[in-house]
């Protein structure tokens, strides 16, 4: 007795009955993008679907299946077959698209690896930076230039006392004025050419 309803296509498709490889394809089609589904990275999700790979494999086979090219016994071998040639397809797929994998990256790393990403400051933020020193050194009493050219460096408070003869609390209170006058200064929309004493 016949336990496979598909061993009786299998003469049909044998003789390449085009409507019986229909009917095994709508059977055999989930199970085969399962097993693609479970070989496939995460990473080439992106460059190929499961169905993409079955429906490629089903194009082939069935010119084979019209030419009699195989003869199948039972359902057991035609899976078998058809497996094999799924996992074959799909080391084809991912052979193509390796290249394109090894040159891809993320953006996040790119930022971090590409050397054409320059941490140098734009040439626009080097105009800011400049006019912005140019408005706090007219703000800045001259006897405090020197403390905000420290500054500047990236001196520490301490690095800056110990040049200066300055507390350190002192010069946070100096440069917090002059932040303090640049924000007004910015709010009220006049620029200043006259240093507070």
């Amino acid at each position: 007795m016949n336990d496979d309803p598909l061993d009786s296509l299998l003469e049909k498709l044998n003789q390449g009955d085009d409507a019986a490889a229909q009917e095994v394809f709508v059977k055999y089609e989930p199970y085969l993008r399962m097993v693609v589904r479970r070989l496939l990275p995460d990473r080439l999700r992106t460059k190929f679907d499961s169905i993409d790979v079955v429906q490629s494999v089903w194009a082939d086979v069935l010119q084979g299946f019209r030419a009699g090219d195989w003869q199948f016994t039972n359902s057991q071998q035609l899976k078998a077959f058809l497996v094999k040639v799924t996992r074959n397809r799909f080391i084809d797929r991912v052979r193509r698209h390796r290249s394109a994998l090894e040159h891809e990256r993320s953006l996040e790393s790119m930022d971090a690896e590409d050397p054409s990403v320059s941490e140098e400051p734009r040439p626009g933020d080097v105009v800011q930076a400049e006019e912005l020193w140019e408005r706090m050194l007219a703000l800045c009493p001259p006897a405090h230039r020197d403390l905000l050219r420290f500054k500047r460096q990236g001196c520490t408070l301490d690095e800056i006392a110990a040049k200066t003869g300055y507390h350190p609390s002192s010069i946070r209170r100096i440069l917090y004025d002059l932040a303090r006058r640049l924000a007004s200064q910015q709010t009220a929309g006049q620029p200043s050419s006259e240093a507070s004493p």
